[in-house]
C-alpha cells in the first residue's frame, strides 16, 4: 500500500494509549502498537487501489436477452472516517448487462476494494454503482448497502439494533418499478 507509515502508526498508537492514561509497554499492551498497524494495513489496504480493475475484463455477452444479475449478501466491513470506528454490512449489487459481463466474484472485490479505506457509506453506495457501471457499461445498476455503525451502537446514541440502508441506483434501476422488484429480490423489506 502507498503511504502506508507502519511506524509511524505504531508510535501514534503508543501516545494514544499513554494520552488515555496507560502504561503502553506493559505486558498486555506492549505489542499493541503492533497490532493496531497490522489490523489498519488491512482495513486501508484499498487506498492507491483501482477498484474497476478488480472487474478484470469483462467479456462479451453471447445474447440480447441479458436480464438482472443480482448478488445479495456480500459481506463487508469498513471504517468511518468520522470516528475511525468499523461499520460492518450486506452489500446487494445488481446489474443489467450491456454488451458485457464480468465474473460474478469481480463484484464483491470491488466491494472489498472501496470499502478498504475511511468511508462514509453514502460515498461507498455511489462509488460501487458508478464502478460497476462503467466497468460493465451496464445498461442499469442498483447498489444496496444495510450497514451497523459501531460509532452508533456502542457509543452515544448506544442503538445497539440500529442498521443504516443506504441505495444508488444507475440507468434502467432508476425507474420506480425496476427498482421496486430488485429491492423485493434483495428480501430484506427495504422500500
Amino acid at each position: 500500500m502507498t503511504g502506508f507509515d507502519r511506524p509511524r502508526i505504531e508510535a501514534a498508537v503508543a501516545e494514544i494509549l499513554a494520552a488515555i492514561g496507560e502504561d503502553s509497554a506493559r505486558p498486555g499492551l506492549a505489542a499493541t502498537p503492533s497490532r493496531v498497524a497490522d489490523a489498519y494495513a488491512e482495513f486501508f489496504s484499498g487506498l492507491g487501489k483501482d477498484a474497476a480493475a478488480e472487474l478484470g475484463d469483462a467479456v462479451p455477452l453471447e445474447t440480447d436477452k441479458a436480464e438482472t444479475i443480482l448478488l445479495r449478501d456480500i459481506a463487508f466491513r469498513s471504517i468511518c472516517e468520522h470516528h475511525l470506528l468499523p461499520f460492518l454490512g450486506m452489500a446487494h449489487v445488481a446489474y443489467l448487462p450491456g454488451e458485457k459481463v464480468v465474473g460474478l466474484g469481480r463484484i464483491p472485490k470491488v466491494v472489498d476494494t472501496l470499502a478498504a479505506r475511511p468511508q462514509l457509506q453514502e460515498r461507498l453506495t455511489e462509488q460501487i454503482a458508478d464502478t460497476i457501471e462503467r466497468g460493465t457499461e451496464a445498461r442499469g445498476v442498483l447498489v444496496v448497502l444495510d450497514a451497523a455503525h459501531t460509532c452508533v451502537t456502542t457509543r452515544g446514541a448506544r442503538q445497539t439494533a440500529s442498521t443504516t440502508v443506504t441505495m444508488a441506483a444507475r440507468g434502467a434501476f432508476t425507474d420506480p418499478a425496476a427498482r421496486a422488484e430488485l429491492v423485493a429480490l434483495i428480501g430484506r423489506g427495504i422500500a
